[in-house]
């Protein structure tokens, strides 16, 4: 059976500021999960243009995550089982990511994003048949929660309060019950999840462990987007553009791509010896 569900993240930033957010968030996360067994390979990492999203950036990806597999998976399963291919095609504010796992060749997960100004009210923004509509879940999904599960802890590594939380550069937060009808700016990400394992006896239990695994990871990157936000701030998608490029020529010599910690450190960003500079060439998540 395939799974449908419409994950919709309302964000306390404009839609301008989110891209940056998002691109940052991407980045720290990456370096922050990076182990020597486990990661993700970037393979390709260029611009496209199409009839459908338009002009953004491409990007191949190969995800080894062995070490996240549930433990009634590993039991008929080599290690290998979670290694994933990824594609994803970034034309904010639309964005489409296809993945699929080479052992298991039936198997397909997309996610399509939409974002929109508004506080997650919008019915239809993927413009879904009334069938899909019938079969389509959709979950609100507030990043000051503080509910958990197992793939919250499997995935997190978040110890910000958002409830407590205050940005010393803008001044929002703390998020406290209903911010979403109170923030100004407001934006939501609304992800259009489709998982499908067509494997009799057990494609029922991947495509959940899936669905649940993908929301941890919506829910925890996004708490990031907003906790680091004094980070980020004042920084523009060029430049976050720039450090990529620049992270893509150091990476043989350095074995590493490179992230500025806030605005003030952009300056710094071409000192290879700087001890402030981040690092990751493979790492766990990405969004």
């Amino acid at each position: 059976m395939v799974l449908m569900k419409e994950f919709r993240i309302v964000m306390p930033l404009s839609l301008e500021e989110y891209q940056v957010a998002q691109m940052y968030m991407v980045r720290k996360m990456q370096q922050q999960n990076t182990t020597s067994t486990e990661g993700v390979e970037i393979l390709e990492n260029k611009s496209f243009e199409d009839d459908v999203l338009g002009k953004g950036h491409y990007s191949s990806k190969i995800y080894r995550l062995q070490s996240k597999a549930p433990t009634w998976l590993t039991t008929f399963a080599p290690a290998d089982a979670l290694i994933m291919q990824e594609e994803a095609w970034n034309a904010y504010p639309r964005c489409k990511t296809v993945i699929k796992c080479p052992y298991f060749t039936k198997f397909q997960l997309t996610i399509e994003t939409v974002h929109r100004a508004d506080n997650g009210q919008s019915d239809n923004v993927h413009g879904l048949s009334k069938g899909q509509l019938a079969t389509r879940d959709v979950e609100i999904v507030d990043i000051a929660s503080s509910a958990r599960d197992y793939w919250s802890y499997v995935v997190s590594s978040s110890n910000t309060d958002l409830s407590k939380f205050t940005s010393a550069k803008t001044g929002r937060g703390p998020l406290l019950d209903g911010w979403q009808d109170k923030s100004k700016p407001v934006m939501t990400a609304y992800k259009l999840v489709t998982i499908d394992a067509p494997y009799w006896g057990f494609g029922y239990r991947i495509e959940h462990a899936l669905l649940l695994g993908e929301r941890a990871l919506f829910l925890e990157s996004h708490r990031n987007c907003f906790a680091w936000i004094d980070e980020w701030f004042g920084l523009t998608v060029e430049q976050i553009r720039e450090l990529e490029q620049q992270s893509d020529s150091l990476k043989e010599e350095l074995g590493r791509p490179t992230l500025v910690k806030s605005v003030e450190d952009f300056d710094q960003r071409l000192l290879p010896e700087s001890e402030e500079i981040y690092s990751g060439q493979r790492v766990q998540l990405s969004t």
